[in-house]
């Protein structure tokens, strides 16, 4: 019998090797503290903004939109506040900034509505 001949001919493959990239550890971990006390700066200051609100709708009932806006222009004046507290926002990933911001409005909100209820109120 005749031998079939081969359409396709065989070629080695290329050997790929994994290199990680470089990885500096010190500066994560200094980057990541950073970021850490940013992240407390802002969950104090909600919970004392979310104080605040509470005892603007304590005044009277038609209120609430003063609190919440209250809250909305100390999301937008965030940046220069932590400034004034020598911090550099600008160190910071957009991602992580875009969550001490929601972090500060539920946070907040969440501390307002505990405080308009029953056993503060």
């Amino acid at each position: 019998m005749a031998k079939k001949k081969r359409r396709v001919s065989e070629k080695q493959e290329e050997e790929y090797e994994f290199v990680p990239p470089e990885f500096d550890e010190k500066e994560f971990i200094l980057k990541d503290m950073y970021s850490t006390k940013v992240f407390l700066v802002v969950a104090i200051l909600a919970v004392v903004i979310g104080l605040v609100s509470a005892l603007i709708y304590g005044m009277g009932d038609s209120l609430h939109l003063v609190g919440l806006l209250l809250t909305i222009v100390v999301i937008v004046g965030m940046k220069e506040f932590l400034k004034l507290l020598r911090f550099d926002p600008d160190l910071l990933e957009a991602k992580t900034m875009f969550g001490n911001y929601l972090l500060f409005f539920f946070l907040s909100l969440g501390v307002w509505i505990i405080f308009i209820n029953a056993p503060f109120a």
